[in-house]
C-alpha cells in the first residue's frame, strides 16, 4: 500500500507543478482555469474516442480484434477514468479543497477496479479460446469458468481495502477480523470446504473427465455399478449409471476411494468371461466352440485375438476363461451376455456338458443281513 500511496502522491505533486504555471489568485482567474481544464478534457476525450473508433475499424480484419471487441470499450473506459483523475485532481488543487483529496482518491480506486476487472476477463477469455477450447478435456473450461467468476470479486475486494486505507481507516483489524471469521466459517462448514478442496484436486489430478465411464461403489443394491461422468462440480460429481440413475457423490468421498476408470487411456478394454465344462469334456473342442462364438461379435477385436485358458480345476468342473478385447468399454456387459447366451447354444450343439454339482450316493440295505 505504501507503494500505491507513493504513486498517488507523485501524481498530486505533478499536478501542483502544473497549477503553479497557471497560478492566479482571483476568483475569475481560478474559474477561467477550471473552465479551460474542463473544455480541454472534453476535447481530449472526443479526439481520443474518435481515434479509438478509427483504429478499431482499421484493425477489424485481425482475429484478436474480432474476438475482443470489448477491449476497445475497456480502453475507452480507462481513458475516461484517466481524464477524470486529471480533471478532479486539478480542480481539487486549484480550489484548495484539501478535505476532498482522500475522498477523491478512494472513489477513484473503486472506479478503476471496473476496467481492471474487464481487462482481466478479456485476458482470461483470450487464453480460454486459445488453450481450453483446443484441448479435448472439459476440465480446462471449468478452471477458466472459476477464474471468471472469482476474479472480479477479488479485484473489488482489494479495491475496497485500498479505498478504506486511503480514507484513513485502519484496515488491519478488519483483515484480522475477516481471518477469524474465516476460521469460524471453516469449522462450521468443514465438510463443504473439504468437498471444495477435493473438487479442486480432482480438477488438477484429472483421474477422470466428463464422459468417462467409471465404477460406482455407492450404487443402489441390485442396480448397475458403473456409469458415465456427466458433471464435475466443486462440491460433488454426478454420474449417470447404465440404468439411467443419477448418483451425486461428494468429491471428498471420491478422493478417499480407488477410482476405476474404464475409458481414461483408451475405450478398448479386455473382458474376462468364466465358463465351466465337465471333466470328461474334450478341452480343445470346448475352446474351439467358445472361440467360434467370440468371432461372431463384430465389436470384439481381432487383434489381440480372443483367447481361452484353463484357470482352475473345480470341484465338479474344469474352469475355462475367455479373454477378449472389445472396441468400446460400454459394451462390457453386452459382451458377457452375448458370450454366455451363445456359448450355451454352442455347447448344446456340440454335446458339451456344462457341469453342475454331483454327488454319488451309496445305499446299503441291512435288512438282508450282513454282506458275505
Amino acid at each position: 500500500m505504501d507503494r500505491w500511496f507513493d504513486i498517488v502522491d507523485r501524481w498530486f505533486d505533478l499536478m501542483d507543478r502544473f497549477i503553479k504555471i497557471s497560478r492566479t489568485d482571483t476568483l475569475a482567474g481560478i474559474s477561467l482555469n477550471a473552465a479551460v481544464a474542463i473544455v480541454l478534457v472534453l476535447v481530449i476525450w472526443i479526439v481520443a474516442k474518435t481515434v479509438l473508433n478509427v483504429l478499431k475499424r482499421r484493425l477489424q480484419s485481425m482475429e484478436w480484434v474480432k474476438i475482443n471487441d470489448e477491449l476497445f470499450a475497456m480502453l475507452k473506459k480507462a481513458l475516461g477514468l484517466g481524464l477524470l483523475l486529471f480533471l478532479g485532481t486539478y480542480l481539487i488543487r486549484l480550489f484548495h479543497i484539501e478535505m476532498a483529496e482522500n475522498l477523491f482518491r478512494a472513489l477513484f480506486v473503486i472506479l478503476i477496479a471496473a476496467p481492471i476487472k474487464e481487462f482481466v476477463l478479456i485476458i482470461l477469455n483470450y487464453l480460454e479460446q486459445r488453450l481450453a477450447d483446443k484441448t479435448e478435456t472439459i476440465i480446462d473450461n471449468i478452471v477458466f469458468d472459476l477464474l471468471n467468476r472469482f476474479s472480479g470479486a477479488i479485484i473489488y475486494a482489494v479495491a475496497v481495502v485500498l479505498a478504506l486505507d486511503t480514507l484513513g481507516f485502519n484496515v488491519m483489524p478488519l483483515v484480522a477480523g475477516a481471518g477469524v471469521l474465516g476460521v469460524a466459517i471453516g469449522f462450521a462448514a468443514k465438510d463443504t470446504l473439504s468437498n471444495l478442496i477435493a473438487g479442486i484436486l480432482l480438477i488438477i489430478d484429472r483421474p477422470f473427465e466428463m464422459g468417462d465411464r467409471i465404477e460406482v461403489w455407492s450404487a443402489p443394491a441390485g442396480s448397475a455399478s458403473w456409469g458415465d461422468v456427466i458433471d464435475i462440480g466443486l462440491r460433488a460429481t454426478k454420474i449417470r449409471t447404465t440404468d439411467n440413475i443419477i448418483i451425486v457423490i461428494p468429491n471428498n468421498e471420491i478422493m478417499k476411494r480407488d477410482i476405476v476408470n474404464y475409458t481414461l487411456i483408451s475405450s478398448n478394454i479386455r473382458v474376462r468371461i468364466n465358463i465351466g465344462v465337465a471333466y470328461d469334456t474334450d478341452i480343445e473342442r470346448a475352446k474351439a466352440a467358445i472361440l467360434s462364438v467370440a468371432e461372431q461379435a463384430d465389436w470384439i477385436l481381432k487383434e489381440p485375438p480372443p483367447k481361452v485358458v484353463v484357470r482352475n480345476f473345480g470341484e465338479s468342473s474344469v474352469d475355462l476363461q475367455l479373454r477378449v478385447w472389445i472396441k468400446e468399454a460400454r459394451q462390457r456387459m453386452n459382451t458377457i451376455s452375448f458370450i454366455t447366451d451363445n456359448v450355451k447354444s454352442a455347447f448344446d450343439r456340440e454335446g458339451i456338458e456344462i457341469p453342475f454339482p454331483k454327488r454319488d450316493i451309496t445305499i446299503i440295505d441291512h435288512s438282508q443281513g450282513p454282506a458275505k
